[in-house]
C-alpha cells in the first residue's frame, strides 16, 4: 500500500506569491519601454506615432543601445526577484546578461548625454542628474559583481537591487512628473526636479527592500 501525502491548504495560503512584484516593475517599466520602441520603429523608417526628435539623425547607435539595453535590463530584472529563480542556474546566467544589459544602459545614458544637445524643455539641473545616475548605476553594477565574487551575496544583492531601482526611474519619473507639475507648475526647474525625484524615489524604496529584515523579504516560511 502506497501512501499519498499532501500539502495542507494552509501550508499553500502561506507560500509565499512569487509574481506580484516582477509584474509590477515590468508594468513600471511600460511606458518607458513602450516610447522606446516607437521610437526605434520611427528611426526605422517607420510610421511617425510619436513627435520627431531632431536631435537624432539617421539611426544614432547610442540611442540605440540605450533602448535595446533598457528593455532587457528591465525585463530580465523583474525576474531576478522570483524566489523560485533565484534558486536556480538561471540566477546566474540571467545576472551576467542582466550586467551587460545595465552597463549599456548607464554608458550610453552618458554617452547622449556628454554627446548630444540637451533635450528641448530640460535645464543644466537635469543635464547633472543625468551624469550622476548614469555613473551611480554603473559604480553598483561593477561593486555588485566584485562583491558576488568574492562571494559576499548580500552585498551583491544590494548593489544589483540599487542598480535596477536607478534603471526603473524613468518609470517612476511618468507620475513624479505628472505630480510636480500639478504641484508646482510647468518651468525647466519644476521639470527637472520631478524627473530628479523619480529616481530618488527608486532608490528610497530599493533602500527600504535592502534593509528590510529577511524574515520580511522572503516570508517566513521555510
Amino acid at each position: 500500500m502506497t501512501t499519498q501525502v499532501t500539502v495542507p491548504p494552509t501550508d499553500r495560503r502561506d507560500r509565499p506569491r512569487s509574481w506580484p512584484v516582477p509584474a509590477a516593475l515590468v508594468a513600471l517599466s511600460a511606458i518607458p519601454l513602450t516610447a522606446g520602441a516607437l521610437r526605434l520603429v520611427q528611426l526605422a523608417g517607420g510610421p511617425a506615432v510619436m513627435p520627431a526628435d531632431h536631435r537624432f539623425t539617421g539611426f544614432p547607435i547610442a540611442l540605440v543601445v540605450h533602448i535595446v539595453g533598457a528593455a532587457l535590463f528591465a525585463i530580465v530584472g523583474a525576474l531576478q526577484f522570483v524566489p523560485r529563480l533565484r534558486r536556480r542556474s538561471w540566477h546566474r546566467r540571467a545576472g551576467r546578461a542582466l550586467a551587460v544589459a545595465g552597463l549599456m544602459v548607464a554608458g550610453s545614458a552618458l554617452w547622449l548625454t556628454l554627446g548630444y544637445r540637451a533635450q528641448p524643455g530640460t535645464g543644466d539641473l537635469l543635464y547633472v542628474f543625468r551624469l550622476v545616475f548614469a555613473s551611480a548605476m554603473a559604480a553598483c553594477l561593477v561593486l555588485g559583481f566584485t562583491a558576488i565574487r568574492r562571494r559576499d551575496i548580500a552585498a551583491h544583492r544590494a548593489w544589483m537591487t540599487r542598480a535596477y531601482a536607478i534603471g526603473l526611474g524613468a518609470g517612476t519619473q511618468v507620475f513624479t512628473q505628472g505630480i510636480g507639475e500639478a504641484v508646482l507648475g510647468t518651468g525647466l526647474l519644476q521639470a527637472d526636479l520631478a524627473k530628479g525625484a523619480g529616481w530618488a524615489i527608486s532608490l528610497a524604496v530599493a533602500e527600504w527592500v535592502i534593509r528590510r529584515p529577511a524574515a520580511q523579504r522572503h516570508g517566513s516560511t521555510a
